[in-house]
């Protein structure tokens, strides 16, 4: 993030909440506005794209008390993108930016009287600070996010599972230790003198800062650059990691694992590793939320005069339903706690349909049997309610 996005984004205003939003009102904003522009559902839209990055650059800051806090403090010195001018002041201020954010001391006799506290603020959020005797040091990097899918069976999806996810990210190049130079003795970029970031003039008499096109951001240039990594400290790494995802997760469904993505560089945290989940089918089951459903054949016998019926469950044993008599076809009967694991780790419940199972093939007794049935239902038309709303209406 440079120290433009910083000045001249309004966070608040990204995710539509007020500048007093409690954590819980910015994590359902974030959370509305994700699935919405999500890419995975604005397939080929670069807007959306370009809109979910702005929402996720947006929670970073805001979803983090610490990065929220120093971003407040910060936006409090600004006015509509510059420095708001002191008590009778009606002139705008003559500050290079650049060693505001740099953190450098500045002598009583300058004009404005801040001093390194101004770094202080901003460091957290741009990375950024000094180091002890030298003014100046290179700052940790972040790891890169990464995203991975991993395919379930339907079992696997409902009561959790841990799996290998095998993954290629840049990581610190294990042939320069990171340095990016084949004798792992890199110089302090000239540039940025280690900073990774240059200030360059806004007007206003004001600067801003940007990734130093010399050394890309890392703050170091390799004298002899590495074969690996060709001096810039990265290379393509694989690594396998167990993962587990969490009992109850449905199919399309978005894991974060903090952390678990590309490692940092210099000590930097790492990324994040965002895990999509396909879920199998099953040939007897399916899901509707936190339950389980199944559809259960019945005889005429059983709906009609009542029976008491053994119902499977996923990976446990059958349970027994009583079905009253005069049931009819398609009526759902609920197995509580049968179903799908809940966040809190409580289970959803079974929904068993009744589906009556009409025969294609009668024995002969079954078949007069049937016939005898006919004969004593012939004064009963089932239809003949039908018949006459038709007529009423």
């Amino acid at each position: 993030m440079s120290t433009k996005d910083f000045v001249e984004k309004d966070y608040y205003k990204v995710l539509g909440v007020p500048k007093d939003a409690t954590e819980a009102e910015i994590k359902k904003a974030y959370r509305k506005l994700a699935r919405e522009f999500h890419p995975d559902a604005n397939k080929g839209d670069a807007s959306a794209e370009e809109r979910f990055k702005e929402i996720s650059e947006a929670n970073d800051i805001l979803g983090d008390a610490k990065k929220r806090k120093e971003y407040d403090e910060a936006r409090a010195l600004f006015g509509n993108g510059g420095f708001r001018p002191g008590p009778g002041g009606g002139g705008s201020f003559n500050f290079d930016l650049g060693d505001l954010f740099g953190g450098q001391q500045q002598g009583a006799g300058q004009a404005g009287g801040f001093g390194g506290g101004l770094g202080d603020v901003f460091g957290g959020l741009f990375n950024r600070g000094a180091g002890p005797g030298t003014g100046t040091r290179t700052q940790p990097r972040r790891g890169q996010d990464i995203e991975s899918e991993v395919t379930l069976s339907f079992t696997e999806a409902v009561d959790g599972a841990t799996v290998p996810l095998r993954m290629s990210s840049q990581a610190p190049c294990k042939a320069c230790s990171g340095t990016g130079d084949k004798n792992g003795t890199p110089r302090v970029c000239p540039t940025c003198v280690g900073t990774g970031q240059v200030s360059r003039g806004s007007g206003g008499g004001f600067s801003l800062t940007d990734p130093c096109a010399d050394c890309k951001g890392r703050g170091l240039i390799a004298e002899t650059p590495c074969e690996v990594c060709k001096g810039s400290g990265r290379a393509r790494s694989s690594r396998t990691m167990q993962v587990r995802i969490p009992a109850g997760v449905s199919d399309g469904q978005r894991i974060r694992l903090r952390g678990k993505g590309a490692p940092g560089e210099r000590g930097g945290p790492g990324g994040d590793l965002y895990v999509v989940v396909h879920v199998g089918s099953h040939p007897v089951f399916g899901r509707k939320d936190d339950n389980l459903t199944v559809t259960v054949p019945v005889t005429f016998a059983e709906a009609a005069l009542g029976a008491d019926i053994k119902v499977p469950t996923l990976n446990g044993p059958s349970v027994t339903l009583k079905l009253p008599p005069g049931t009819p076809n398609g009526r759902t009967m609920r197995a509580r706690g049968k179903g799908a694991v809940r966040k809190d780790g409580t289970r959803g419940d079974l929904l068993v349909t009744v589906e009556v199972a009409v025969p294609t093939e009668l024995s002969d007794k079954a078949r007069e049997a049937l016939e005898m049935y006919r004969e004593a239902t012939e004064s009963q038309d089932p239809r003949s309610a039908l018949f006459e709303s038709a007529k009423g209406a």
